[in-house]
C-alpha cells in the first residue's frame, strides 16, 4: 500500500519517502534465476555481474525491478532481502534511496 501511494504521489510530482521490501540484484538477472550463469551462490553472481559487466544494483520485489540511486551502499548486501527507505521516480522507476537495512 505505501508503494502504490508513493507512485500515486511521485505521479502527481509529489516527493515523499517510502518503504519498498525486496532483494538486492543486478539488472542483468534481476527476474532470472542466478544458477543459470553457473557462477555459485547468489550473492558471488550478483558481485560479478556488477563488477565484471558494469551492471547496477536493482532492488526486485517479486514482479518489479527499481534501480537504485546509490550504487555502493547495496554491494554488503548482494542477494539479500532488504527494506529500502526512499523517494520513488516512477517515470524512470529508480529510487533515491535514503537507508537500506536487512529485511525483519
Amino acid at each position: 500500500m505505501k508503494k502504490q501511494i508513493a507512485l500515486i504521489l511521485a505521479s502527481a510530482g509529489l516527493a515523499v519517502a517510502a518503504t519498498f521490501t525486496g532483494t538486492i540484484t543486478d539488472d542483468m538477472c534481476a527476474k532470472a534465476d542466478h544458477k543459470d550463469m553457473k557462477m555459485g551462490t547468489d550473492e558471488k553472481c550478483v558481485t560479478e555481474c556488477i563488477k565484471g559487466m558494469n551492471g547496477k544494483y536493482v532492488l526486485y520485489d517479486g514482479k518489479d525491478t527499481y534501480v537504485l540511486s546509490d550504487q555502493k551502499g547495496p554491494a554488503k548486501f548482494a542477494a539479500k532481502k532488504v527494506t529500502v527507505t526512499g523517494t520513488l521516480d516512477a517515470a524512470t522507476k529508480t529510487i533515491r534511496v535514503d537507508k537500506i537495512e536487512a529485511a525483519k
